[in-house]
């Protein structure tokens, strides 16, 4: 397959921490054969020896200043610290090198060819992405009260439809079925778009509201002009729980491990229930491992350092 050079998946990487998930994700884009570059964007506080493991590897970046609301016009739950860098993502609509970008999240690994998005019809002024799962299994408080299982958009998907269509968004949808996870963001970079995006974030009331920084954001701006795609592009590990009539593990294109638990955090333990789902990113990890080996032994033991598990165990996993 031929790409267009001017299209490319994108990630974000601000600490060393998430190094290991990025060079996993960009190993599993690898894997499927896809013919588009992972361009990583890179802050300013990511340290030189990260940012020399990306060039050894021959991985794009492309350098950027953080994004957040000005002075403190939004506060984050405790619970989700995690989401501080999140805003940043953001800078990828200032990419204009490149017609299209696959935004994807680094906590994410690729499991089938998905070069179709980069074709994918999307009017200008348009995103796509996938529903936001509002189930809220876990019952967190400060999640907004609409958030029940029979206000999700997945609740009324089955196998084998899930696959190739996402509930539609009507008139008489529930709020929640507005809602996108941001895990996968199928965009045109453009600076109109990011002085919009800027600009909303920057002046919006509703900006100290928002429960889930970016994603709460661009649901708000494309407001019926955002496209939902099937789950298998974006499929939040929660769901295969959450939404089983819904899931099948083979037909997975991206698995996004969107909940605080990180398969780098911990080794697959036996009676959890996203225990296969972890080995898959252990699986990408091993390989990547391998190739660092061959390579520069002192980069991948910068990598394991910064690597959760690795660091507490004090050494190689084995299963």
């Amino acid at each position: 397959m031929v790409a267009r050079t001017r299209s490319a998946y994108v990630t974000l990487l601000t600490k060393p921490s998430y190094l290991a998930a990025t060079l996993v994700l960009e190993r599993s884009l690898r894997s499927v054969a896809s013919a588009y570059p992972l361009v990583v964007m890179v802050t300013p506080q990511l340290p030189e020896q990260a940012r020399g493991i990306l060039r050894r590897r021959n991985i794009v970046m492309r350098d950027v200043e953080e994004l957040h609301p000005p002075g403190d016009r939004h506060q984050l739950s405790a619970v989700d610290e995690r989401f501080r860098d999140t805003w940043t993502k953001l800078r990828a609509f200032e990419l204009v090198e490149y017609d299209r970008v696959v935004l994807l999240d680094s906590d994410m690994i690729v499991k089938k060819n998905m070069d179709e998005l980069m074709t994918l019809d999307l009017p200008i002024g348009c995103i796509a992405a996938v529903h936001a799962c509002a189930c809220n299994p876990r019952r967190f408080a400060h999640y907004p009260k609409d958030w029940v299982p029979e206000n999700c958009a997945y609740t009324p998907l089955e196998h084998p439809a899930s696959v190739s269509r996402a509930s539609p968004i009507t008139a008489k949808s529930p709020r929640p079925y507005r809602l996108l996870n941001s895990g996968n963001v199928v965009l045109r970079p453009s600076m109109q778009q990011f002085d919009a995006l800027t600009r909303f974030l920057a002046t919006s009331e509703l900006v100290s509201r928002f429960t889930f920084p970016d994603q709460d954001l661009l649901a708000k701006v494309y407001e019926g002009k955002w496209k939902p795609l099937p789950y298998v592009y974006n499929a939040m590990k929660a769901v295969r729980v959450v939404h089983r009539r819904m899931w099948r593990d083979e037909e997975v294109k991206c698995l996004h491990y969107a909940l605080p638990d990180k398969p780098w955090h911990g080794f697959p333990v036996d009676n959890d229930p996203f225990d296969d789902l972890h080995k898959w990113w252990w699986t990408e990890f091993d390989v990547v491992r391998a190739e660092m080996r061959c390579d520069r032994w002192d980069d991948l033991m910068y990598v394991e350092q910064n690597t959760a598990a690795l660091v507490r165990c004090g050494q190689a996993r084995h299963f």
